[in-house]
């Protein structure tokens, strides 16, 4: 079978997966999300209660489940993973349970920060057997997260808010993307990392990265390079741009709309949003929700900019026609693009309203889970070997112009 059938069927694959999940979702199947959440000792013993365990037990046969029919439906061995998963799922409860924490919850510091750190931990301090890393299966998991993450995007909940947060969104998601692009290419940043820093910087971080990683089928390790520059560039913004805000006496209606834009994770943005006040809470969340609408819009434009402009495996340019563009594709755009359909125009309010938790919950779990992958899979030591410090400077000098591009329109749009 050829590599371009495989990755049709895994996108396919995932599809069919993400919409198992939410049918069955809909339909009543509901699995018991354990409580992470601790804030001493006394409430972190809790959490190992029999009841709570029991929902951990059944959050893991559920993905486990998942899992081994994914990997079956892409041709892959069930051997590994039936050994190999139990001990990703350990680690990723371990992630969970340190994000849950009160005092780390209030930084803004969300699970993949964790998932991510501990697969890095593992994977770079302890010599992993190769069935081990066999078992490893990040994309598929990422995608399935892409998949699910389509649900919560709903357009009458953006509408209503207001059409500013989508015109700031879209002006700065054009003219970022633009600029990180162009400042890669001048700085001779490869073709990959352009697209996923570029897509990173201007759209909605880590979201962003994973998608723009699926649509151009870029290297993991690449993409676990971008997502450490997100996380770890997202916490000092996070605190610094409120004080600024408050040292320069922004309304809390502009200052929502300039984090909303800049910071970029979602959690992240609700924490500064929060350590303003309730209004400028409320702009960044709309902010951000816009900016994810446009996740399947950019990953389906880049994936057709990567068939025609992309290096190919020759080294010679291609002139694709549309068969070649449909197979390389990734199918999970459509997933992602039909979920949000199905959740914003044709599933009852009351149905969205009681299932989208749920969903939320899930979705929540296979990312922290794809991060714990991705963390194992990579090899610190050969991805700064192989990345110099131009990416680095120019996710930063990008990041520096988004934030003062969304302060100005933000000022523009809100002040």
């Amino acid at each position: 079978m050829s590599l371009a059938r495989q990755r049709l069927t895994e996108d396919w694959a995932v599809v069919i997966l993400g919409f198992v999940i939410i049918f069955s979702t809909i339909g009543g199947l509901a699995i018991p999300m354990p409580n992470y959440k601790w804030t001493d000792h006394d409430a972190l013993q809790s959490l190992f209660s029999t009841g709570n365990l029991l929902s951990v037990l059944y959050q893991f046969f559920f993905a486990y489940v998942i899992v081994i029919v994914g990997a079956a439906m892409v041709g892959r061995p069930a051997r590994p993973q039936l050994s190999g998963f139990p001990m990703v799922f350990a680690l990723t409860v371990g992630a969970l349970l340190l994000a849950g924490n009160a005092t780390l919850r209030d930084l803004g510091l969300e699970t993949v920060i964790f998932s991510l750190f501990i697969g890095l931990l593992v994977g770079n301090l302890f010599r992993l057997p190769e069935w081990f890393r066999a078992s490893l299966n990040a994309e598929l998991l990422v995608k399935i997260g892409l998949v699910l993450l389509g649900t919560s995007v709903i357009f009458s909940d953006i509408l209503k808010a207001g059409s500013l947060g989508l015109v700031q969104s879209l002006i700065v998601v054009l003219s970022v993307w633009y600029f990180a692009f162009w400042l890669c290419r001048k700085l001779k940043v490869d073709k990959e990392l352009t697209m996923m820093i570029s897509s990173a910087v201007s759209i909605c971080g880590v979201s962003a990265a994973i998608a723009t990683a699926g649509a151009i089928r870029g290297d993991s390790k690449k993409l676990s390079y971008v997502v450490s520059m997100v996380l770890i560039t997202a916490i000092p913004m996070m605190i610094a741009m409120p004080y600024v805000a408050r040292k320069f006496g922004f309304s809390e209606e502009m200052t929502g709309a300039w984090l909303g834009g800049s910071i970029d994770t979602t959690g992240a943005v609700v924490a500064s949003g929060s350590l303003v006040g309730e209004r400028a809470l409320e702009i960044s969340t709309i902010v951000k929700f816009s900016q994810n609408v446009l996740l399947g819009i950019a990953a389906l434009a880049i994936s057709v900019y990567w068939t025609y402009r992309g290096a190919p495996d020759n080294g010679q340019i291609e002139k694709p026609g549309l068969r070649m563009i449909w197979e390389r594709f990734p199918k999970f755009v459509l997933g992602f693009l039909a979920a949000s359909l199905l959740f914003s125009f044709a599933l009852e309010p009351s149905t969205v309203n009681q299932v989208r938790s749920g969903l939320k919950n899930i979705q929540g779990l296979w990312f922290a889970l794809a991060f714990t992958s991705i963390g194992l899979e990579t090899n610190f030591k050969d991805l700064l070997g192989n990345n110099s410090a131009k990416p680095f400077w120019a996710f930063l000098i990008a990041q520096a112009f988004n934030i003062l591009v969304t302060l100005a329109i933000a000022w523009w749009l809100f002040g």
